[in-house]
């Protein structure tokens, strides 16, 4: 088991420092971009140099840092990095025809830009680890600290995930049919009943370690697959539930990765049907918009949760039988292939 000590995240909501999700952020062409804070801490000369993600990832990290004890490692989950500075920095050597390229736009897109800077502003020299592996890099992420965990309980580590919108990705993307080719509303995502998504970003850090003194919460259990078929993700679930000797009976709420894109409804529904009648359904990607690490934002909404925290009207797909939220279930799907499933408890 891994246990949360602390959780920052900046999202295209009231997510950092004073946390109200009972506003809803609009969306602007079928795009939700973060709303980013004032980044303290964070030095003017390097702040002006860094790239989307990497003042993302930083600016919500250095919160957890403060009056923490020493970090044995950095641990993240990106699916691009930062992608609009390798543009930058790939059509600078066309411009300059291969002649003198500033190195910034480099340096600041390689998918461990992010972690590095994280170590090399808090003086960090542990284990440092990016996982890339699209949809699931977050909760590869999240094995990795699971694992360190169990090797040593009294190690703490710091563990997200980080990802931004760029033009290249978003492109790419609309391309292949991800994102509504109408405008669609972030009020109206899961009405709209249409192909496609929103885009979206954020960044989500915990403090993670083995042991159960002072955490918010405590990830149980996590399971990934991969896979297009509605069968054998069923049996996937069940499997999940089965070896981790899960009693859906206690389970007070799930929180689903429902993204408005009806082609992965079945997906949801599979899922929501094996549940029993009396849990209550939380949707949150009407929040935050469709990006590969958004399950780091779903444990991000678990921690809030279970500690006593409702979910406002607007994110409630079901109203359940119980007032608490002491036993999350988590499901996400990205881009019908990619699926995970977390257990999360307080």
């Amino acid at each position: 088991m891994l246990y949360i000590h602390k959780a920052s995240c900046i999202s295209p909501q009231n997510t950092f420092n004073n946390v109200d999700l009972s506003i809803l952020m609009p969306s602007f062409e079928n795009m939700l971009r973060a709303i980013e804070p004032g980044y303290e801490g964070i030095p003017p000369g390097q702040l002006r140099r860094m790239g989307k993600a990497v003042r993302l990832g930083v600016g919500a990290a250095l919160p957890l840092l403060k009056d923490s004890p020493q970090l044995a490692g950095i641990i993240l989950g990106t699916a691009n990095g930062g992608m609009e500075d390798c543009i930058k920095f790939l059509n600078q050597i066309i411009d300059y025809d291969e002649g003198t390229l500033t190195p910034t736009n480099f340096v600041q897109s390689t998918t461990n830009a992010i972690a590095s800077q994280i170590a090399f502003m808090s003086g960090n020299k542990g284990y440092n680890i990016t996982h890339v592996h699209r949809g699931l890099s977050f909760e590869n992420a999240l094995q990795d600290a699971m694992m360190h965990a169990i090797e040593d309980p009294t190690k703490t580590y710091l563990l997200g995930g980080v990802d931004e919108i760029s033009d290249y990705n978003f492109n790419i993307d609309f391309l292949l049919g991800c994102f509504k080719e109408k405008f669609t509303s972030n009020d109206a995502l899961f009405n709209a009943n249409t192909p496609g998504t929103i885009a979206g970003e954020g960044a989500a850090m915990f403090l993670v370690g083995g042991q159960k003194e002072n955490s918010l919460a405590c990830m149980h259990a996590l399971s990934v697959l991969t896979s297009t078929d509605e069968r054998e993700l069923k049996e996937s679930f069940a499997e999940f539930i089965y070896s981790n000797n899960i009693n859906l009976e206690e389970v007070d709420v799930f929180i689903s990765g429902e993204n408005g894109d009806r082609r992965q409804d079945n997906f949801n529904t599979e899922i929501e049907l094996a549940m029993p009648p009396e849990i209550g359904i939380v949707r949150y990607k009407h929040l935050t918009g469709e990006y590969p690490s958004a399950s780091a934002f779903s444990l991000w909404l678990a921690c809030h949760l279970a500690q006593g925290n409702t979910a406002p009207a607007h994110m409630v797909k079901k109203v359940g039988a119980k007032k608490t939220c002491r036993n999350i279930l988590v499901y996400n799907c990205y881009q019908g292939l990619q699926h995970s499933f977390m257990h999360v408890t307080s």
